[in-house]
């Protein structure tokens, strides 16, 4: 099964009020359309996007966009939201099994309701997230302020997005909008055309951007999306042990005492994922007492931990380690220890850094006798 994704960002948002399409409004660090395109560049299902932007913006859609893992292939929308989906299907690829199609502007879709999706598309054909309404519902007739009905609202769902399609269901759902029928999502369309269209849970989080208020409302729910741990760790150093310092061999007479490596830069980080995280802590997940982790090299360990914090939800943004050792210096080292990480954490090299400090001759670690790391990670909702 293929699955590629079409993200509809050809909109000029003027209910925004700003100044850019809202799909390019910045939101904690990453737009609006950066946002929708990493839940699904991250998602291990999906092999292929076409983002749709307003045909001013094709220049510098690559800019937009910003960097993947996944082919993206860039096309320009129309003036209604069923041509440039029609645009971005005519982009997809002969091999797509199934297609999702996903408004920028849901910016906090998760990795869960993507799956939902996919499922349910692959076993019915077509398929939406929605959630119920809580509220009593009331049928108003358009130009009127006078109640024509209460609608059980148990029959009522507000649909979200990414709406699923197996690759013919989408392309009469297109077909059928370029004949003049006149739709608000491709799932209408969808059933329009006579296809079934099976409803998936969906997420309160996955809200659609529209107003100025929806983005400052959006912009408070990011600052809770986000979480920081801390962590420390500290070994006797000892003779015959090599030095490893987030995977590095360091140049020394003495190494860590450990049951692992006592690779501490790693172990410091992996404990403040799990404090971030609500998920314990190195001692729970990697157990001294567990022959499994003897000798285990602390980069295994740290991927291991940013394995168990995706299962609780959450990615790693960016990390900042302190090691206190007396000698060696750790100056000509601490690029390829940062790279070494930022593999393991799946991020940048630029969101981790690694200091190197002397204790002046204080206590264990001051005398040569100890090695110590303090580190500080903060954490994202995973598709935030």
């Amino acid at each position: 099964m293929t699955v590629a994704v079409i993200i509809v960002a050809g909109g000029r948002g003027v209910r925004a009020g700003t100044a850019v399409p809202k799909q390019l409004i910045d939101i904690g660090g990453r737009t609006m359309l950066q946002r929708s395109v990493g839940a699904f560049d991250a998602h291990p299902a999906v092999t292929s996007i076409v983002v749709v932007l307003p045909a001013d913006r094709l220049r510098d859609g690559k800019a937009l966009v910003g960097p993947t893992r996944l082919p993206v292939t860039i096309v320009a929308g129309g003036s209604r939201r069923q041509d440039s989906v029609a645009a971005g299907a005519a982009a997809v690829g002969a091999d797509a099994d199934i297609v999702l199609v996903h408004d920028a502007a849901r910016p906090f879709v998760d990795q869960a309701t993507i799956d939902r999706v996919i499922g349910a598309t692959v076993r019915v054909g077509a398929a939406l997230p929605a959630v119920p309404v809580s509220d009593t519902v009331k049928h108003v007739p358009a130009g009127r302020r006078l109640v024509a009905a209460t609608i059980p609202r148990e029959e009522v769902w507000l649909a979200q997005t990414p709406q699923g399609f197996r690759r013919g269901v989408l392309e009469a759902a297109v077909a059928l909008g370029q004949t003049g029928v006149e739709g608000t999502d491709e799932a209408m369309f969808a059933e329009r055309a006579g296809h079934p269209v099976e409803v998936v849970d969906g997420d309160l989080r996955n809200v659609k951007i529209t107003t100025r208020e929806d983005v400052e409302r959006v912009r408070v729910i990011d600052e809770a999306s986000c979480r920081v741990g801390t962590g420390y760790d500290l070994h006797r150093l000892v003779p015959e042990r090599p030095l490893v310092l987030a995977g590095e061999t360091l140049p020394s007479d003495r190494g860590p005492l450990g049951h692992s490596d006592g690779d501490v830069v790693c172990h410091a980080l992996a404990d403040a994922l799990f404090g971030a995280a609500g998920a314990g802590d190195i001692g729970r997940h990697f157990p001294n007492t567990d022959p499994a982790w003897k000798d285990a090299p602390g980069l295994d360990l740290l991927r291991r931990a940013v394995a168990i914090v995706a299962e609780h939800g959450w990615r790693p943004v960016n990390a900042d380690v302190t090691v206190v050792l007396e000698r060696p210096k750790l100056l000509p080292h601490i690029d390829a220890m940062r790279t070494r990480v930022a593999e393991a954490l799946g991020i940048e090299p630029g969101a981790v850094t690694i200091k190197g400090k002397t204790n002046e001759g204080v206590d264990a670690v001051g005398r040569g006798e100890a090695i110590a790391a303090h580190a500080v990670a903060l954490i994202a909702r995973r598709g935030a």
